[in-house]
């Protein structure tokens, strides 16, 4: 236990008893593990990686990067940490991202405290201690008071069950499992299958060296170019000259971003000036198409359609092949139904002589065979196939996890109907437990609202901590309450089919996996609870043995 810990009869007899143990050493677990050293807790944080990153550690894919902006996904908790590291490029490439966690861990000495190569197996909760054991894959076990499992949404590779995949004899990756190794593409028949956030980077990124690159899309997404540039020195001064605006911005923004909507209805403008109005969104970097557009452009049916057909004629004036720019313009769905991708060069990929489209749709993969792929209209001999299949979203790890709480409850039980929570950070019945980065945070800039529920979480802790209190545990009235919210919002544009709602997964249940409400709700709800003394958690002191 740290000196500023308050010892409980739930302590006694256990040697070795960490105070927070955190697993994962993503964005989130990294800062987690500051903000409990911070607050003088003793800490252990177990990663099954050999470093640090999470997302940005495990997918190395070629032109894997940021579609949020560098700056605005960073850390903000120091100011000398914002004047020491430079990012390059407005939205920086996977090696600067895991070379940023890095230096971050090392320039806070918070690697003494992480244990790579540590795959969580099980996380069982002990009534009579009042603690976690934590085991990882090969035995090792570790005892904690509070357990944060902060093992982020997009942590658990999805890879649809079409049959004959373990018969191929040329090389598999999925693009979140991707070898450290650089994969060879030169004169390789590629076949890619998936075009989602991961899979638009890698088409245009791969293109000139395959000797033929075929991509199987099962949906098309309103992709809008990233517009990526390097940050000129004039532009590093003034990030550094402004960090406290800056911070005090990302701090309260909805979205997480520095980006400004337009607070104004498209239907207040011309058609002549909604036109410009598109071609400057069109031209904007990354998210400000969605996040500085009219106010009004996800829910009004009239100002998104409009949209929509703008960036349909943008795809149709770049792609030269009719047939295969009808295939790239999305059907059924207006912008923001699911997550929008950007790209850098991706349209006019598909005007390379060695780039195909081939939507399944209407010719199905029916099995993947020893030399590459059968569809409806034959067998392609591939040498490499990209699985760009995406994820198990939202509740895919904290499932794997093997968590048991009051009675030996497993989690993934609790949770078979979907995911119950409280501010997306804790579940009744799994006490000392916290998922910040988990379903039901937020929408927007992950880093930020995650932030905000690391801050909760951590205040939690040391609420306890300071009262002498062994557990916390959010009441089932709010998680109720809070849970039923994110279900029965109609403030979400994302359809249920979309890896939101969990559709893109067989048997998976069709429940809201983000915060609809959004960003600020969160912050309002956070601010309440500490001004009420934190009433809707449960916190317990331990019964002293008898003598």
């Amino acid at each position: 236990m740290s000196e500023t810990t308050k010892t409980g009869p739930a302590d006694q007899g256990l040697e070795g008893l960490v105070d927070v143990l955190v697993i994962g050493a993503g964005v989130t677990g990294i800062y987690q593990l500051y903000r409990a050293q911070e607050a003088g807790f003793s800490t252990k944080l177990l990663e099954a990686g050999s470093g640090v990153g999470g997302t940005w550690y495990w997918n190395r894919y070629p032109e894997a990067r940021f579609d949020s902006e560098s700056y605005t996904y960073g850390y903000l908790f120091s100011k000398e940490l914002w004047e020491e590291w430079e990012w390059s490029e407005r939205f920086a490439g996977q090696p600067e991202i895991e070379r940023y966690f890095n230096y971050v861990v090392d320039r806070f000495d918070l690697r003494r405290h992480i244990s790579f190569g540590a795959k969580v197996a099980s996380a069982v909760w002990d009534e009579t201690t009042g603690t976690w054991t934590v085991t990882t894959t090969d035995g090792t076990a570790v005892r904690a008071r509070f357990v944060v499992a902060a093992t982020g949404n997009l942590s658990v590779p999805f890879i649809p069950g079409i049959p004959g995949r373990e018969d191929f004899r040329g090389a598999q990756h999925h693009t979140s499992r991707w070898p450290k190794v650089p994969v060879d593409f030169t004169g390789k028949r590629v076949a890619q299958i998936g075009t989602g956030s991961s899979g638009v980077q890698i088409i245009s990124a791969i293109a000139d060296d395959v000797a033929q690159l075929t991509v199987f899309q099962k949906d098309a997404d309103w992709l809008t170019p990233l517009n990526n540039g390097p940050i000129t020195p004039e532009e590093q001064a003034e990030l550094k000259a402004n960090f406290e605006s800056i911070r005090e911005t990302l701090n309260t923004s909805p979205s997480g971003f520095l980006h400004q909507i337009a607070m104004r209805s498209g239907l207040d403008d011309s058609p002549e000036e909604r036109q410009a109005f598109y071609e400057e969104r069109w031209n904007g970097p990354g998210f400000t198409k969605l996040t500085e557009h009219y106010m009004d452009m996800l829910f009004n049916e009239t100002v998104n359609a409009e949209w929509c057909a703008f960036m349909a004629k943008k795809i149709r004036s770049i792609v030269n092949d009719p047939k295969t720019a009808d295939k790239l313009i999305p059907k059924g769905h207006g912008y923001g139904g699911r997550r929008p991708p950007f790209g850098t060069g991706y349209y006019e990929t598909y005007n390379k002589p060695n780039v195909s489209l081939v939507d399944i749709n209407t010719t199905p993969i029916t099995r993947i065979t020893e030399d590459g792929i059968e569809t409806a209209a034959g067998v392609e001999e591939f040498d490499i196939i990209i699985w760009a299949t995406g994820y198990d979203f939202g509740t895919g790890a904290l499932n794997r996890l093997g968590v048991q709480g009051r009675q030996g409850l497993p989690l993934k039980e609790y949770w078979s109907d979907g995911p119950r929570t409280y501010l997306g950070v804790a579940t009744a019945g799994f006490p000392n437990f916290f998922f910040p980065g988990g379903p039901h945070g937020a929408t927007g800039n992950n880093p930020r609202y995650a932030g905000d529920q690391v801050e909760i979480v951590t205040d939690a802790l040391v609420h306890a901590r300071d009262n002498g209190y062994d557990a916390v545990e959010v009441s089932e009235t709010a998680e109720t309450e809070w849970t039923d919210n994110m279900n029965n919002s109609k403030m979400s544009s994302f359809l249920e089919s979309s890896y939101f709602y969990g559709g893109n997964i067989p048997g998976k249940p069709v429940k809201q996996l983000l915060n609809p409400t959004g960003r600020w709700a969160l912050q309002e709800a956070i601010t309440a609870i500490k001004g009420n003394e934190y009433a809707t958690f449960v916190f317990s002191k331990a019964e002293a043995p008898d003598a």
